[in-house]
């Protein structure tokens, strides 16, 4: 018997990349369920060859859930986590809602998979960012070898962390090969992505 598996913000670029992953590692799931905010109810997802319609979170019944993978954002994981892990399932969190709470551990399986158990108490567990992680799992082995007391690190993270809309507005916003010069073009701003 396989696990049932709840995905939520399944049609955000997260929630995809996560549907995908389940579908490539053939993860052993009887039910693999995509949920969404009521704005995006109806919306397909694909995974693997199956082709699933998002349903509306805040009316979904998590009862019947073994797994729950959160990436909708801190302020909808802060409201939805715990009342998700209450009705029975485990949260994996993949907002920086959780990542700070002593009772909520911060996993990467490859640095510190026997912390997990940790996740009894609220029935939550929390992963690092997308540059922290792959970083940890580079740094495990060196400090295992010749302990390391600091890590200076500079990242620059990716539109794509700003989700879907920011990707769309960046695409929208870059130069055609067809525009003779940079000069004769209006600059225009961005709105869901930081500008410096």
């Amino acid at each position: 018997m396989g696990y049932r598996v709840a995905v939520v913000g399944a049609t955000g670029n997260v929630g995809r990349e996560m549907l995908d992953i389940l579908a490539e590692r053939s993860f052993p799931a009887d039910e693999v369920v995509a949920l969404a905010s009521r704005r995006s109810q109806g919306s397909e997802v694909s995974f693997g060859d199956k082709t699933l319609k998002a349903k509306a979170l805040e009316h979904h019944d998590f009862s019947d859930v073994d797994i729950c993978l959160m990436s909708a954002g801190a302020a909808v994981s802060k409201e939805w986590s715990p009342k998700i892990a209450a009705a029975g399932a485990v949260v994996i969190d993949n907002s920086s809602c959780w990542r700070y709470d002593a009772d909520v551990p911060l996993i990467v399986p490859e640095v510190n998979a026997d912390a997990v158990t940790g996740f009894r108490k609220k029935g939550i567990i929390a992963n690092p960012n997308c540059s922290t992680a792959p970083l940890v799992v580079a740094l495990k082995p060196l400090h295992d070898k010749a302990k390391i007391t600091r890590v200076v690190v500079a990242t620059y993270q990716s539109v794509s962390g700003a989700g879907k809309e920011a990707m769309d507005e960046l695409f929208t916003h870059r130069p055609s090969r067809s525009t003779p010069s940079t000069k004769s073009r209006r600059r225009s701003f961005p709105s869901a992505w930081p500008s410096t």
